[in-house]
């Protein structure tokens, strides 16, 4: 009996001693500092360029406040004394509320004048992040994003025929968009890629109902605080819609109608510059486009202004970012 327990008591030690080393091994793991997380790089300074969104987000429980403003052609009648560049006419107002409500989903609410026949819009739009370009991080070299919105014009129907704001029912008044965002940083230059789909439930005879373009936008630092954007937009339209805004009458009846018509419509690519100024506060755009209309889903198909005959306009952005909520620790 006496040699069982002194083998106990040589034992016990022993197992303690085991006990206590893996403990200590479990602690020092424990207390090795975790694989570092990979900072996010921010591509652009907002969630829109001038005229395309970008994949920038506006952050969980914050509000990005826009008001985006583009004035009249800077060379229309009247120059320089008589119109101030086009200064003395808005053309386009659009007011914007982002509000994120997590980290990666973006909800618009927007009020947007208008420049056209259908003006006076709301638009209901959703921005999702899909994957985020981080600092030294490979394996994620892009952010790619996914927006959509619904447009709805609010003005009185026209009572022309065949006329833009021709609208029988309340889903002639509605126009929808649908834009993958692709953008990457290379050093301090910033590129993006936006592939863009618009339908618009009522147009006129012969025009086109839906419309792809294929989009752009570039960020070029000059300081830490003032920024040269640009963004560019190449909408695909029909050889059909092309020669129908061309002809005499704007009926289309090949092969003898002849395409000469002076006043006649024609369609140009949105091409927009901006000098941005970043502040404490606020953000400012100086812009210069040729494109009227702020909203995607007439913008696109509806330019019609050149910037090689001076059909571009003065306009601005300022926006402001609020805290709404913030996460109870």
């Amino acid at each position: 009996m006496k040699k069982y327990c002194w083998l106990a008591c040589f034992l016990l030690p022993l197992q303690l001693w085991s006990q206590d080393t893996t403990m200590n091994s479990l602690v020092k793991d424990m207390d090795t500092p975790a694989v570092e997380k990979k900072e996010p790089v921010e591509i652009f300074s907002g969630v829109k360029a001038i005229n395309a969104n970008t994949t920038e987000m506006t952050g969980k429980g914050k509000m990005d406040f826009r008001i985006t403003h583009n004035f009249d052609d800077i060379d229309g009648r009247g120059g320089v004394f008589g119109r101030a560049l086009g200064l003395d006419n808005a053309r386009d107002v659009r007011i914007g509320f982002h509000i994120g409500l997590t980290n990666r989903l973006d909800v618009n609410f927007a009020r947007v004048k208008g420049a056209g026949s259908v003006n006076r819009l709301y638009e209901l739009a959703f921005k999702y992040l899909l994957t985020q370009q981080l600092k030294d991080d490979p394996k994620h070299p892009l952010s790619i994003a996914l927006f959509v919105n619904a447009a709805v014009a609010s003005a009185k129907a026209s009572g022309l025929p065949n006329f833009d704001a021709s609208f029988r029912s309340f889903s002639d008044r509605l126009s929808q968009t649908v834009q993958l965002i692709i953008a990457r940083k290379f050093g301090k230059v910033s590129l993006q890629l936006n592939p863009t789909f618009v339908n618009t439930n009522y147009v006129i005879q012969n025009d086109d109902k839906t419309m792809f373009a294929i989009g752009g936008a570039v960020r070029f630092p000059v300081t830490r605080k003032f920024n040269i954007v640009v963004d560019y937009f190449h909408p695909f339209r029909s050889a059909a819609s092309k020669n129908f805004f061309n002809t005499v009458d704007n009926t289309y009846n090949p092969p003898t109608d002849v395409v000469y018509n002076p006043s006649a419509f024609k369609f140009y690519d949105p091409l927009g510059i901006s000098f941005e100024i970043l502040t404490a506060g606020h953000t400012f755009n100086l812009n210069f486009t040729n494109a009227a209309e702020i909203l995607e889903n007439r913008f696109i198909p509806r330019t019609t202004s050149a910037w090689q005959k001076g059909k571009f306009r003065w306009g601005f952005t300022i926006s402001r970012k609020f805290v709404l909520w913030r996460e109870k620790k």
